[in-house]
């Protein structure tokens, strides 16, 4: 279980980094995604960096079992934030998010499975 754990744990974390690069280096699509939301500009920094700890804690969840958890725990409930922002304003295109879901979740069992 802890060879399936590393391969979501390194994507997932792949995956979170590299929202955190496009979010804090306000790409286009992001930038728009983010305006149809309603997410101000001052929110971008906590946004990337919660999204990048959320990767950091994930690598170091390899070798410390809680923190790995608690990482995995994070992000899904940042990514569930996500889908419900938008929900809100009637946006119903979840499509790219469903990886960033499942991957977190994923990650939950088969940490705990693992320990």
């Amino acid at each position: 279980m802890f060879i399936a754990y590393a391969v979501v744990a390194v994507l997932l974390a792949l995956m979170a980094a590299a929202s955190a690069f496009l979010t804090l280096t306000k790409n286009p699509q992001v930038m728009a995604t983010m305006t149809k939301v309603g997410v101000p500009d001052s929110w971008l920094p906590g946004l990337a960096a919660a999204k990048a700890a959320g990767a950091l804690g994930l690598l170091a969840g390899l070798f410390v079992p809680l923190l790995g958890e608690a990482a995995a725990l994070g992000l899904l409930l940042y990514f569930i934030g996500a889908a419900v922002s938008h929900l809100r304003v009637k946006d119903y295109a979840l499509g790219p998010l469903l990886p960033l879901i499942a991957l977190p979740v994923a990650a939950l069992v088969l940490r705990t499975a693992s320990t």
